[in-house]
């Protein structure tokens, strides 16, 4: 249908259509979605985690420093940030398919025996290296959209970080359906997936000139339907396949299933691009108060002498610390690094997504200490995935609705899901049964959803100039909140309660080459203490809210509609003479 159309339309063939459908914002944002659904392999270390430590040997206490590297490096994109200020997209994309495939190869030669066995420092440097690869596909592609869609960017960072939040059982249904039920396989498959489709799509995402169309949310809305109908095929597979067992074919059908729904919002894209082109392709008839002079028009002489909003902004330097503009615009690099603002959300970052990633992590190990199978941990893993991405659409697409109808503050928003999160902590403290499914849905579902609030909130306040940067840099709380709450808290207490265990036996820690811990007391007072954490990170949020209220109730968006009013004035203008 799509091909009858392009043969037929606007006055030109297929072959003038795909240079103009590749080079669309529409096109972009498929191309940003398939790299978004391979970004996310840091989510599956809970999958993978137990093969490490049975092949290497590693007590928790090691892992869960693993852990913690892994999340440095998926953290810390400051150096993606800075790369991106001063180099085009691609080449920050092609800088992150090679740490990916590095990174993780050399994991999965480690763990299947391939060399010999890496010191835990190595160990740690291979995990930083492939984790940090995901800073540079979310600063290439998430960047570049927020800055094509600006009016849009709580539903376009949703929907992207959604995708991300997909991936994890997006690859778990591609690695049964190639691999097997092999845990060492999946490493290897995040080591060159990932890599693959940011090499294919390296051209296809780079920033375009803002021309808003009327139905933009509506497709949006499109993108949202098919994500959805994603994510339900994912969780009834997930459930499917742990309650009965797949053969490889079946595997195969459910990656095929999967594929296709993957490949929908290219129609949608060739849809919204094809009437673009067509509406391009359309002689303009300009008005009779244009054809004035030599080309010249009242209002083209107007425009020429009026600089755009974006011509009005002061010039500010990436490194000023002093004077610094009102919340909303342009802020310099230092200028937000160093203000209350971000310290603000530092703290809140620290105790909310660092919590969420010591849950994330342990999962594999809590539910081994509470009883449940290996088939049904991997549910967990799954379900932390699937409601990973249902926050994150959620707060990209309700806090947009919000604000814009209500100027209902984003700040508030991301109290109110560190407060939700605080109870899959308690759930975990006091467990009962079923309630480790409980705990996964609320955990997945807070931490993705903070996690696009926070990346909202720091465009909001601090403008788009250096946000490759700021974004990068506000997310360095993370690693760190992990790696004092899970390796100096969770790992310490979940080896102190297996070495009692063992005590109680009779035995030491050199009887045993893995150090395990069963019951529910193994994790009990570590997600008191996380609880405590969040609990203390929605209170410094709150603080925050009080800060922006003021910013929250004017029209953020009004210097993007005027810029973009701008730059529809001119193409109009510069098409009615080109035409004459």
């Amino acid at each position: 249908m799509a091909a009858a159309a392009i043969g037929n339309g606007g006055g030109g063939g297929a072959g003038s259509f795909l240079p103009h459908l590749l080079r669309g914002r529409w096109f972009m944002v498929f191309a940003s979605f398939l790299i978004m659904a391979g970004a996310g392999a840091t989510y599956l270390f809970g999958t993978y985690s137990k093969q490490i430590k049975k092949s290497l040997g590693y007590d928790q206490t090691t892992l869960n420093l693993l852990g913690f590297c892994k999340d440095l490096g998926a953290s810390v994109g400051v150096l993606s940030g800075l790369i991106a200020e001063v180099t085009p997209t691609w080449f920050v994309l092609l800088v992150g398919a090679g740490l990916n495939f590095t990174g993780y190869f050399l994991i999965w030669l480690a763990v299947v025996g391939k060399i010999p066995k890496p010191a835990v420092w190595q160990m740690c440097v291979f995990i930083t290296i492939g984790a940090n690869s995901q800073n540079f596909a979310n600063t290439g592609s998430l960047v570049t959209c927020v800055k094509n869609f600006p009016e849009s960017r709580g539903v376009m960072l949703g929907l992207l970080k959604g995708f991300v939040g997909l991936s994890g059982a997006i690859m778990t249904q591609m690695y049964l359906a190639i691999y097997g039920d092999d845990a060492s396989s999946l490493i290897l498959l995040i080591g060159w997936l990932p890599a693959l489709i940011s090499i294919i799509f390296v051209y296809s995402i780079r920033v375009i000139k803002v021309v808003r169309q009327p139905n933009e949310i509506n497709v949006f809305y499109h993108f949202l339907y098919v994500s959805l109908a994603l994510a339900a095929f994912l969780m009834i597979m997930t459930i499917l396949q742990k309650q009965i067992v797949f053969t490889h074919a079946a595997y195969i059908a459910s990656v095929t299933v999967v594929f296709v729904i993957l490949f929908i919002p290219l129609g949608i894209a060739i849809r919204e691009e094809y009437a673009l082109w067509n509406l391009k392709n359309q002689p303009i008839n300009p008005p009779s108060d244009i054809a004035i002079g030599k080309g010249q028009t009242p209002e083209s002489k107007q425009i020429a002498a009026e600089p755009s909003p974006a011509q009005n902004k002061p010039k500010t330097s990436c490194w000023n610390i002093f004077s610094k503009p009102d919340r909303g615009e342009d802020y310099g690099i230092l200028q937000a690094l160093l203000s209350v603002d971000m310290l603000i959300l530092f703290i809140a970052t620290f105790c909310g997504q660092g919590s969420c990633l010591t849950a994330i992590d342990n999962l594999g190990q809590i539910g081994e200490s509470l009883g449940y199978s290996p088939r049904i941990v991997k549910s967990f893993v799954s379900l932390v995935s699937i409601w990973n991405y249902c926050g994150r659409v959620f707060a990209g697409f309700l806090s947009e609705y919000l604000l814009v109808k209500m100027r209902f503050p984003r700040t508030l928003m991301m109290t109110m899901m560190l407060l939700l999160s605080c109870v899959g902590y308690l759930l975990i403290a006091f467990p009962f049964p079923g309630s480790l499914y409980v705990a996964s849905v609320i955990i997945g579902f807070a931490y993705g959803a903070i996690l696009t609030l926070l990346f909202a909130i720091i465009s909001e306040l601090f403008g788009l100039k250096y946000y490759s940067t700021l974004f990068n840099c506000g997310q360095l709380a993370t690693p760190l909140g992990s790696y004092v709450l899970n390796v100096r808290v969770a790992g310490k207490l979940y080896d102190r309660e297996a070495l009692k265990q063992l005590a109680q036996k009779g035995l030491d820690r050199s009887a045993v080459k893995e150090l395990t811990c069963i019951g529910s007391q193994c994790y009990r007072f570590s997600f008191i203490v996380l609880a405590a954490a969040s609990f203390f990170g929605a209170l410094v949020s709150f603080i925050l809210v009080i800060r922006t209220r003021k910013f929250y109730k004017s029209d953020i968006y009004k210097k993007f509609r005027e810029e973009s009013d701008t730059t529809e004035k001119e193409i109009t203008l510069s098409s009615a003479s080109g035409r004459r």
